[in-house]
C-alpha cells in the first residue's frame, strides 16, 4: 500500500473530496445519513458562517496516492479560549478509513498547524464546536442517528484511543416511546402540578408569526440555562440569526414549548422532527427540488428529536423542566409521534440524566468527547 499524505485543503477540487469522501467510506452501511450538503459547507467554512467570525480552521486530506482516504479540520475556536480563559484546539468532520497510519498522518497534521499558533492541547470531535454536531459514536451503532446528530463507525475509537486520545467526556441520548406516557410514575406529574401552581407558569407553543423574534428568545434561554456547563460557549448572536433562517421551514411550532412566569419566559423546548430519512433518500441534495421532498407531508413524519430542554437557572430546581416538556404531551399524541430522542445530556449533568431516567426512557446512544495534552 502507498504511503499516507496529507495535505491541506486549498482548491475547489480537494474542497470537493473532502466533502464527497463519507460517500466512499460508508457506501455499504444502511445507517448512514448524508448531511445536508449546503449545511455541510457552512459549517466546514468552504461557504460564510458566522461562526468562522471569531474562528479559525484548517482543513487536511489524506491520500493513499491519489485517492483521498481520511480528513479532518483542525479548529481555533476563540471564543472558546476567551471564555476559558486557555489555549485549546479543536479537532471535527474527522473521517477515515480503518488504518492507524492515516489516522495519525492526520492529527498530526492538525496538532502542527495548532502548534504553529502556541496551541498544544486538543479537544473534540466537534463540528465545528459544542453548539453543533459534535462526539463520536461509541455505543449505539444498531440504529440510525436522528437528526442532527453524528454517526461513524465502531473503529473511530479504536484509531483515537491509539493515536493518545483520552475519553474527556460521554453525551447520552435517550430513547422513548409515546406508549410510554400511559406509564409515567404519578410523582412527576405530581411534580407538574405543583410546579404549575407555584409559579403561575404561561404555556404556550412557538408563535410562528413572529418566527425570528421567538427563535432569539429560545436562544437567550438556551444560551442563559447552559451557563456553567462543561465545555459551553455562548452562541453569538450572529450564529444565532444564522440558525433561526436555517430553521424557519424545519420547525413544527407544536412540537415547541415556551414557558413564562410574570411574563418572561424562562423555559423553552425544542422539538425537531427526524428529517433524517428524508435527507437519505434526497441524497443530501437541497436543490433544484429536494427542500420540497424534504418538508412535503411532514405530518407523515412519526419520530421527533427533543433537542434543547432549557430552564432560566433560577427556576432549575423546581420541575420547571418537566412542565415544559409536558405541554409537549396532547400535540405530540395529537400529530402521531411514536418514537423521541432526547439528546443529547452531558454524563455530568446528573440533574437531567437522574429526572430522564426516572422517566422510564432508555440511554441507547453514547457519544465521546477526547482530548490530548
Amino acid at each position: 500500500m502507498p504511503d499516507v499524505t496529507v495535505r491541506p485543503v486549498r482548491t475547489r477540487r480537494e474542497k470537493k473530496q473532502f466533502t464527497m469522501l463519507p460517500w466512499s467510506l460508508y457506501r455499504d452501511d444502511p445507517h448512514w445519513v448524508p448531511p445536508l450538503r449546503l449545511d455541510f459547507l457552512e459549517r466546514v467554512g468552504f461557504k460564510h458562517s458566522p461562526f468562522y467570525d471569531d474562528a479559525e480552521a484548517q482543513t487536511f486530506l489524506a491520500f493513499h496516492g491519489n485517492e483521498p482516504v481520511g480528513r479532518v479540520s483542525a479548529i481555533l475556536n476563540h471564543a472558546h479560549n476567551r471564555q476559558y480563559n486557555e489555549r485549546r484546539g479543536f479537532f471535527g468532520f474527522f473521517e477515515s478509513i480503518d488504518d492507524h497510519r492515516v489516522a495519525a498522518a492526520l492529527f498530526d497534521a492538525a496538532r502542527a498547524w495548532l502548534a504553529e499558533r502556541d496551541v498544544h492541547v486538543v479537544r473534540g470531535p466537534v463540528n465545528p464546536s459544542m453548539n453543533y454536531e459534535c462526539g463520536m459514536l461509541v455505543e449505539g451503532f444498531d440504529r440510525p442517528p436522528m437528526f442532527m446528530m453524528t454517526y461513524n463507525p465502531p473503529y473511530y475509537d479504536r484509531l483515537l484511543i491509539d493515536y493518545g486520545f483520552d475519553k474527556e467526556q460521554d453525551m447520552y441520548a435517550y430513547w422513548g416511546h409515546t406508549d410510554m406516557l400511559d406509564t409515567l410514575d404519578p410523582k412527576l406529574q405530581f411534580i407538574v402540578d405543583e410546579a404549575k401552581r407555584r409559579f403561575n407558569i404561561t404555556l404556550r407553543p412557538m408563535d410562528r408569526s413572529r418566527f425570528y423574534e421567538e427563535v432569539r428568545m429560545f436562544l437567550d434561554i438556551y444560551n442563559e440555562s447552559m451557563a456553567g456547563m462543561w465545555g459551553f460557549v455562548p452562541l453569538a448572536p450572529a450564529e444565532a440569526d444564522h440558525m433561526a433562517k436555517g430553521m424557519k421551514h424545519l420547525l413544527a411550532p407544536e412540537l415547541t414549548t415556551a414557558a413564562e412566569i410574570d411574563g418572561r419566559m424562562v423555559g423553552a423546548v425544542f422539538g425537531m422532527l427526524d428529517y433524517n430519512p428524508r435527507i437519505k433518500r434526497i441524497d443530501g441534495r437541497l436543490f433544484p427540488f429536494g427542500f420540497l421532498r424534504l418538508i412535503a407531508g411532514r405530518r407523515k413524519i412519526k419520530n421527533i428529536r427533543i433537542i434543547s430542554a432549557n430552564v432560566t437557572t433560577e427556576f432549575q430546581r423546581w420541575g420547571v423542566g418537566l412542565v415544559v416538556l409536558n405541554r409537549l404531551v396532547p400535540d405530540v399524541r395529537a400529530w402521531g409521534v411514536e418514537e423521541a430522542e432526547l439528546s443529547w445530556v452531558l454524563e455530568s449533568n446528573r440533574m437531567s440524566r437522574v429526572t430522564l431516567e426516572k422517566s422510564g426512557v432508555v440511554r441507547y446512544k453514547t457519544y465521546r468527547i477526547y482530548h490530548l495534552e
